[in-house]
């Protein structure tokens, strides 16, 4: 029976890509179904010593020599808005494949390519003009002038790259019914984003590995900074926190985008003291990081659709976690991550959770637990790997889809007891359709959402607030 080969096309450690790391951690799960050539970026020389050893690694420049050496039944091509798809751009438009759509709005990459690649920013403005008529063309010149605003996200910039595609995988149902609207034709899978499942960190191990304080109040947020992330509301959270009198710390781990002055704005808001910026950290220190916070913070708005791997390992890890109501986001389940809405009632919400949550450690907890259990249902990678599978063998046709290996080819990471290559623990509960009266042993926590609105300043003239701040904590309680 004939095996089959797909060609995967992905930036790899250490092109600076998150979708890097998601590679690497998906390719040996997918290499239980397909035999699997790997091209990269010319000249990368991948630091992964395990994709050498179980994989053919080619650059990508050999690709059209291969598809014509061999047959191949699959071509999957990875799209984000880092540089280091430059290469993978190229090759798609030339030989169409399968797109892993990790985001929609391609923008700021289409302007990059534009500049840096084909050396002629006037192709993006043209296209822009074509594309999106005069407001396209009057959002180019701000582009270019690098005055860089939210309205850029309603110029997703994504059609060059579904008119390319012989077919789209994408991460939330967010994603594929936006671009099912552009390209109605276009077969699609909506494949959940696999990660592997952290073993428990302990919180005061992890902080004493860092030196950080062991009864401080912790916030933190992961991943590349910029004005999008909404690092500003949280930092107001932070300073009412302390004006309450708590030893409120806020941790932001990951780069800063040039483009932000974020060490100007907590000098602005009087909290240099208080919020400290890492940097890049090594996945050994991110974990310890991620262990010692009692609030994890994963804002953004606008949004590009994308999914974050960032926050499923925060959720992985079991951690409390704030998260915006929008995209791919509001379809996390209630219970499993605090939504925030992306209103007026933002910076309430966030502040009201942090006094909920650093007030109610067993609300915390229980909350994390939820969040880790539904990561482990729903975004392993095994399963992930799987619905890669499906949809390229019912795409290119392939006669049978079976399993060539019962292990991965390696381990990616290792896991706690508590979960194992494969195994699925029990479903998490799914919120009741009809919710009971409040029980007495429900009072405690009905009275600290109480108590949370009340902390906020929100009284009587402020029923819209009050009502979607306590729709948002009851999901949680």
């Amino acid at each position: 029976m004939h095996t089959p080969r797909i060609a995967y096309c992905s930036p790899i450690n250490p092109a600076p890509s998150g979708i890097s790391d998601y590679s690497e951690e998906l390719l040996p799960y997918l290499g239980q179904y397909a035999e699997i050539t790997l091209f990269v970026e010319d000249g990368l020389r991948p630091t992964n010593p395990d994709l050498a050893a179980h994989l053919e690694v080619l650059p990508l420049r050999r690709l059209p020599r291969e598809l014509r050496r061999r047959r191949y039944d699959g071509i999957v091509y990875h799209m984000g808005n880092s540089p280091a798809h430059a290469g993978i751009w190229r090759a798609a438009q030339r030989m169409p494949g399968v797109i892993v759509m990790h985001e929609l709005v391609l923008h700021h990459f289409m302007l990059w390519y534009a500049a840096n690649v084909q050396r002629d920013v006037q192709l993006y403005v043209r296209a822009m003009a074509e594309r999106y008529g005069e407001p396209g063309a009057h959002m180019a010149q701000l582009m270019i002038r690098s005055r860089f605003t939210d309205a850029a996200f309603d110029f997703p910039c994504c059609e060059p790259a579904l008119a390319a595609a012989r077919g789209i995988i994408t991460h939330s149902r967010y994603v594929a019914d936006r671009a099912a609207a552009i390209r109605p034709d276009l077969p699609s899978a909506v494949v959940p984003m696999g990660v592997p499942l952290p073993a428990p960190v302990g919180r005061d191990a992890a902080r004493a590995r860092l030196g950080l304080p062991e009864g401080a109040d912790i916030l933190s947020s992961f991943g590349h900074i910029n004005a999008w992330k909404r690092v500003e509301p949280a930092l107001r959270a932070l300073r009412q926190l302390r004006e309450d009198g708590r030893d409120a710390r806020y941790i932001l781990v990951g780069s800063v985008s040039p483009n932000y002055d974020l060490p100007g704005l907590i000098g602005r808001m009087g909290l240099a003291e208080h919020v400290t910026i890492t940097g890049y950290v090594p996945r050994e220190q991110f974990e310890d990081y991620v262990a010692a916070a009692d609030i994890c913070v994963n804002l953004r708005h606008p949004t590009a659709g994308e999914t974050s791997a960032s926050l499923l390992r925060l959720l992985g890890a079991g951690r409390p976690t704030l998260v915006s109501a929008i995209g791919s986001f509001a379809e996390l389940p209630a219970g499993v991550a605090a939504q925030v809405d992306t209103d007026a009632a933002e910076g309430d919400l966030i502040l009201a959770y942090c006094r909920l949550l650093l007030g109610r450690p067993d609300l915390a907890a229980a909350l994390g637990a939820r969040a880790r259990a539904f990561v482990a249902a729903e975004h392993s990678l095994d399963a992930a790997a799987l619905g890669y599978a499906r949809f390229l063998a019912r795409l290119y046709g392939w006669p049978a889809l079976r399993r060539l290996r019962e292990r991965p080819l390696w381990e990616p990471g290792v896991s706690g007891q508590d979960s194992g290559v494969g195994a699925r623990p029990p479903n998490p509960q799914p919120p009741t359709p009809n919710p009971q009266p409040p029980t007495p042993d429900s009072w405690p926590l009905v009275a600290a959402t109480g108590r949370a609105i009340t902390e906020i300043g929100l009284g009587e003239g402020d029923d819209g607030l009050m009502r979607a701040a306590a729709a948002r904590i009851a999901e949680i309680i």
